[in-house]
């Protein structure tokens, strides 16, 4: 149980303000009601005096706290609402389905709700989103040489020019007979710190953020401006591979990850950084001023840390094993906390 009064402080301002950035951080006992919650749990906040404070679900299940039925704090956190989760395995059941707001009834959500929660997460509406699943799927059968008529008719346009007003609406681009088209897939990642948003195509990894990681949407309109590509929700091999390394890294069963990362939209420079961060062993951290010596410039603090906070593949670049040099953790795009968490998990992973 955690018992500094900094710390109580601290987090029990992050139980109010339900900050997504200590998911995983903490986990709160309540002793009026006999539970335990996550920080972003949406039950009403208890009084301070009547909060406990512990580092895992465990010490506060073995404290005599049962967990909430609301948060569910022993799965892994994520902010999507139960109903957009139902709608999401819907779509993946079957990707190619046409929707409409009758649809709806059958699974016992209003259409309202769902164009509402859906435009909240992801910025477009439930029929937006499943349209554009059908027109990333369109877009890898004509990448793969179908005729482009026939992936038209597949994807449910009886119009050839629908067909493509609908991909220069959601992409940026017109699909072309001869396939030359690049489409990278976007998908939503659950770990123990929070949801984590990755973009990948079958050759690599181009960006892995957490979901709250401030102007990770200007970040993926960067990526599909330098790429010239369309970005579309869906899941590929490297993803599913992906996301198993990550359960494994969280938890303290993995110290190296395999998946391909893709770093060339980056500059030279950065590039140099990144492979030098690379190279930091899990369970080490290095200062900043250490960095830069290692890049032969022991005057290049300021350039480093701006590199550093050019990484968009946080955890497969550790970025975070990088510290100021009177040992305090400086700054993390994912939140201190995180940091802090991330550096003192991999120290244990090390332990013998």
């Amino acid at each position: 149980m955690i018992n500094e009064k900094i710390l109580i402080d601290d987090y029990y301002q992050m139980l109010i303000e339900k900050n997504s950035a200590y998911e995983g951080i903490f986990y709160v006992g309540v002793k009026t009601t006999g539970v335990f919650c996550r920080p972003t749990c949406p039950a009403k906040k208890p009084k301070k005096e009547n909060c406990q404070f512990f580092e895992t679900a465990q010490e506060a299940a073995l404290s005599g706290f049962r967990p909430c039925k609301r948060c569910q704090p022993l799965s892994a956190p994520t902010s999507l609402s139960p109903e957009v989760k139902q709608l999401i395995q819907a779509i993946e059941a079957n990707p190619q389905r046409k929707w409409t707001d009758r649809d709806f009834d059958e699974l016992a959500i209003s259409a309202n709700t769902a164009r509402r929660q859906f435009k909240k997460y992801f910025g477009m509406t439930f029929i937006e989103y499943s349209r554009a699943r059908r027109l990333g799927l369109a877009f890898k059968q004509i990448r793969n040489g179908k005729p482009l008529i026939e992936t038209q008719l597949e994807a449910g346009f009886d119009s050839g020019n629908g067909f493509r007003d609908a991909f220069s609406s959601f992409m940026g681009v017109v699909p072309k007979e001869n396939g030359q088209i690049k489409v990278l897939t976007m998908a939503w990642i659950e770990t123990i710190l929070g949801p984590m948003t990755v973009v990948a195509d079958d050759e690599g990894v181009y960006l892995l953020e957490f979901v709250d990681r401030r102007g990770l949407e200007k970040e993926v309109a960067n990526l599909r401006q330098k790429l010239k590509a369309a970005i579309v929700p869906g899941s590929n091999p490297i993803i599913e591979e992906l996301t198993e390394e990550l359960e494994r890294y969280f938890e303290g069963n993995l110290k190296e990850f395999k998946t391909p990362m893709l770093t060339f939209f980056g500059t030279a420079y950065q590039q140099r950084v990144w492979a030098e961060l690379c190279r930091i062993p899990i369970g080490q951290t290095i200062s900043y001023k250490e960095l830069a010596l290692r890049m032969g410039d022991p005057n290049a603090s300021r350039a480093v840390a701006r590199a550093n906070g050019g990484n968009q593949l946080s955890l497969l670049i550790p970025c975070h094993r990088v510290i100021n040099s009177n040992g305090q953790l400086g700054g993390y795009g994912g939140g201190l906390k995180r940091k802090e968490w991330l550096l003192k998990m991999e120290k244990q992973m090390i332990k013998p």
